[in-house]
């Protein structure tokens, strides 16, 4: 691929799907690669290859997740969405290849993370009397050694 063309497929991987958790998984068919000259290390070669990765993920209209997971992508990714799209760059390697597999671990990572269940609510549990008690001795302890460092003895 050459400039910023986009790219549908699997580019030399095997098609297939990525796995988000459980039996969720995203289809190389709804991943949309775009390719690009990267900057950094490199020496002549950065010139001629498209090494940087964009992969991009369409969240709003993908049938690879369930409906309660895709509002929670919406939601929590909002920030990061461009008309309910997902970007994540990779240019870090020289290859092209290493670089679409960074992509795809960030993708999947940050999919999974926005798609998590939300943490079970705190519940409020008392201090035990025993702590307390403890905790009030020592500082008094404390107090008392920092009494006894007052200037009159000096």
């Amino acid at each position: 691929m050459s400039g910023t063309q986009p790219h549908r497929g699997s580019g030399g991987r095997t098609p297939g799907k990525h796995i988000i958790r459980g039996s969720v998984s995203l289809p190389e068919s709804e991943l949309m690669w775009r390719f690009s000259r990267s900057s950094g290390p490199g020496g002549q070669h950065v010139n001629t290859s498209d090494s940087q990765v964009e992969l991009r993920f369409d969240v709003a209209r993908t049938e690879a997740l369930p409906e309660v997971w895709k509002d929670r992508a919406l939601e929590r990714l909002a920030g990061k969405l461009i008309d309910g799209v997902i970007s994540v760059r990779a240019s870090e390697h020289r290859s092209q290849w290493r670089n679409r597999e960074t992509a795809l671990v960030r993708l999947a990572a940050l999919i999974a993370e926005a798609t998590a269940p939300p943490p079970r609510p705190r519940r409020a549990t008392k201090i035990p009397r025993g702590i307390n008690e403890r905790r009030l001795r020592e500082k008094k302890q404390r107090a008392e050694t920092k009494r006894g460092r007052t200037g009159r003895d000096w």
